[in-house]
């Protein structure tokens, strides 16, 4: 099953690659006038089309291959052709656009950025050179005249004149590339040259040369400090634990009324894709912004955000926000122009404090709302999933789409009563329901179907007859609802080829019929210790406020100390877990937001005999003794106080692996689970849990914080949640920093 996953993920990287070198040909194909563009750029953008169709290609060798050591093979040399590649499109996104700086001055300074091998030339040859790769350890990968054309390409590209000079990557930032008037300074003293428009700065600081923009320090730390996640990596994440994008599941939306209304009506501003749980709403909006990315001549103006409600990073309308401006200004530096003056002081606490909310909607406004924006397509998935603020998010997409008429919005969510109303103030929407789409809904699942299956025959050697019938027992009772084939096909992974036709009864239609068949099945194994343990693993992942990984799970969860360093065996609980919860990358997530909500209202008194606050308590507690016995002073043995963060390598091992969600989320649990309550006071109390942990280690815990970058974050949190528990008794327990 791990091969299955680890194949699931190589085709997501592959779509993923195709996608970027597809949005790079249509970026040099929008530009009208190559005046001033270096050669080079045009004779790499002649090798896209080859590229695009090796990758193609190897997609579908994955995608038929049977051996899973072979498609795990795949992997680092199509991550390296992913990092080519949007490297790649960065340089002619940047460097193409007519207007601003000279193009040349562009190219030297997206250049300079990757640093050595960001030559275009050098960037388009490591594509190649890693498809030769595979094309070599793969034979069949491609057809032989697939091959004669890569050993070609190769050879002209090797060809090429270099088009910047060696040792570019380590000239300073002001050094002259382009043609035109050229002022330096080569002996001592001050100089004053500014032999075109724009501001010219000889001091400290920020420093400009006509209007180029040189000090870079403060962008690249706004950036870090504004990235809470990656949208685009959070994207594939998705789509790897979903089984992988398939397109057929999805380009019906190309033709629909709704959709091309909303796409080709300047009018329209808002589309809101609504349906029940599992109807596919996500994968569809993976598949749009495939599209539009593909589609748009400039792919820059393209930015979105998936909410996930089992994910504090991701479920509140700050973490949307936040992601929205993001992607829209990595992708447009000039918006950088956008960043208010209160970041000059606040720092990343702009992002993070009480206020944040209110400041990115300020800055998205701004950036909505500036002259040089371009169309442009926002896109949030799930917004029944926002668990913070979605009003105040509701309200601003509404008003967002009403005075920004070069801006169009896609959001997608259940169809609950409290987002209608308010999206229902938008005067340019437009609704698409899948449920009054059910035939091209049907036929799309019948497609993920037939994928599916083919997928399971080609695991399991199933016969035609055996084949059949799961096929059509899924075509039969999935009820136009992806998830709920998903779960069959994960389950009948697990199920031996002999004994699957007597099992298929046991996967009734309906999501809640079968999470009710998985919840009595763990319920009924017939070793009690199983039970138990798998019970507690549902209780803890339900109710921490993150995925957690495998070696987080096993310092909170009584009883998997013993299997800590096996995570094998850690894979295998998790498996007898039902379908509730699947692994990727060595992080436990739910399998869908609905199985989530099963758990909590209507098995909770299985998960929760004690009640919610009773797990919350567990694992604060569960949390303090990890911390106790993991912290200590100098985690890293750096014996050098002082030591600049930025240069901090964590060891390897890491001791902090264990223990990250416990530094960060402690305190949270710790309100979670007061209740009325004597449980609270205790551990309050002057010679309670919290009050000894404090004594010995309240300084390795903020040490803790800044190994791990999240001083701002775990800070934060505590000021917020220590307050309400300053109102406790026993106060002193809870210092304020």
């Amino acid at each position: 099953m791990a091969g299955v996953g680890e194949a699931s993920l190589v085709l997501g990287i592959i779509s993923s690659v195709i996608s970027i070198i597809d949005a790079t040909k249509q970026v040099y194909e929008a530009v009208e006038d190559e005046a001033g563009l270096p050669k080079n750029f045009k004779k790499s953008a002649a090798k896209l089309p080859l590229i695009s169709k090796l990758l193609e290609d190897a997609e579908t060798y994955v995608n038929k291959a049977a051996d899973k050591i072979t498609k795990v093979a795949f992997a680092p040399t199509i991550e390296n052709c992913k990092i080519q590649a949007t490297q790649l499109q960065e340089l002619f996104a940047k460097v193409l656009p007519k207007e601003g700086d000279s193009r040349w001055d562009r190219y030297a300074k997206a250049a300079r950025t990757i640093g050595k091998g960001g030559r275009v030339e050098s960037l388009t040859k490591g594509i190649l050179d890693n498809l030769q790769l595979l094309a070599t350890n793969f034979p069949e990968v491609t057809t032989p005249r697939g091959k004669e054309q890569l050993a070609k390409a190769i050879e002209e590209v090797s060809k090429m004149e270099p088009s910047l000079p060696d040792g570019f990557e380590q000239l300073p930032a002001y050094v002259y590339y382009g043609s035109g008037a050229q002022n330096i300074n080569t002996g001592s003293g001050t100089q004053h040259n500014n032999s075109g428009s724009g501001n010219q700065n000889s001091g400290s600081g920020q420093q400009y040369i006509g209007t180029n923009y040189i000090g870079q320090n403060s962008n690249e730390q706004f950036f870090k400090d504004l990235r809470a996640t990656d949208p685009w990596l959070d994207k594939t994440r998705i789509e790897t634990t979903k089984g992988g994008l398939l397109r057929g599941s999805y380009r019906w939306i190309l033709d629909n009324a709704e959709f091309r209304r909303w796409r080709d009506d300047e009018q329209s501003r808002l589309l809101w894709v609504k349906a029940d749980p599992g109807k596919g709403k996500t994968m569809l909006l993976c598949g749009i912004i495939d599209e539009l990315n593909k589609s748009t001549t400039d792919p820059r103006n393209l930015s979105f955000f998936f909410c996930e409600a089992t994910d504090s990073r991701t479920n509140n309308a700050t973490a949307v926000l936040r992601g929205l401006v993001y992607l829209l200004m990595i992708n447009q530096p000039s918006l950088i122009s956008c960043i208010p003056e209160d970041y000059k002081h606040a720092g990343s606490q702009l992002f993070e404090d009480v206020n944040a909310l209110f400041a990115l909607s300020k800055i998205l406004t701004n950036i909505l709302q500036d002259p040089s924006l371009q169309s442009t397509y926002l896109i949030i998935d799930a917004l029944d999933e926002c668990q913070t603020d979605l009003i105040n998010l509701l309200d601003f997409i509404v008003e967002s789409s009403s005075t920004s008429p070069r801006v169009k919005w896609i959001v997608s969510s259940r169809n609950w009563q409290n987002i209608k109303e308010r999206l229902e103030l938008a005067g340019q929407k437009v609704n698409l329901c899948l449920e009054l789409n059910a035939d091209s809904v049907s036929a799309a699942v019948s497609i993920y179907i037939q994928d599916k299956v083919g997928s399971l025959t080609r695991l399991k050697g199933y016969d035609n007859n055996t084949r059949s019938a799961v096929e059509d027992h899924l075509s039969s009772n999935a009820n136009d609802t992806f998830l709920w084939v998903a779960l069959v096909c994960q389950r009948l992974e697990g199920i031996s080829r002999w004994t699957t036709l007597a099992n298929l009864n046991a996967f009734p239609p309906g999501l809640d019929s079968l999470y009710e068949r998985m919840i009595e099945h763990i319920c009924t194994m017939k070793e009690i210790e199983e039970v138990n343990l798998c019970k507690q693993i549902l209780a803890s992942v339900t109710s921490v406020y993150r995925p957690i990984t495998l070696k987080e799970l096993t310092s909170l969860v009584d009883g998997l100390q013993d299997v800590s360093n096996d995570l094998e065996s850690l894979g295998e609980l998790i498996g007898l877990c039902g379908s509730f919860l699947t692994i990727r990358e060595d992080t436990v997530y739910f399998v869908h937001q609905s199985a989530k909500d099963f758990l909590v209202m209507k098995a909770s008194g299985i998960i929760f005999p004690l009640g919610t606050r009773h797990v919350h308590h567990t694992i604060f507690s569960r949390s303090l003794q990890i911390m106790s016995k993991v912290l200590r002073r100098d985690m890293y043995d750096l014996r050098a106080p002082g030591f600049p963060i930025d240069k901090v390598r964590p060891p390897k091992p890491d001791p902090l692996t264990a223990v990250h969600y416990s530094c960060g989320h402690w305190i949270g649990h710790l309100c979670d689970g007061k209740g009325q309550s004597s449980d609270c006071r205790d551990d309050l109390a002057d010679d309670g849990p919290t009050s000894t942990f404090f004594k010995s280690h309240f300084l390795h815990w903020l040490e803790s914080l800044s190994l791990q970058r999240k001083f701002s974050d775990g800070t934060c949190r505590y000021q917020q949640k220590s307050y309400a528990l300053r109102l406790y008794p026993r106060r002193q327990a809870i210092p304020p920093l």
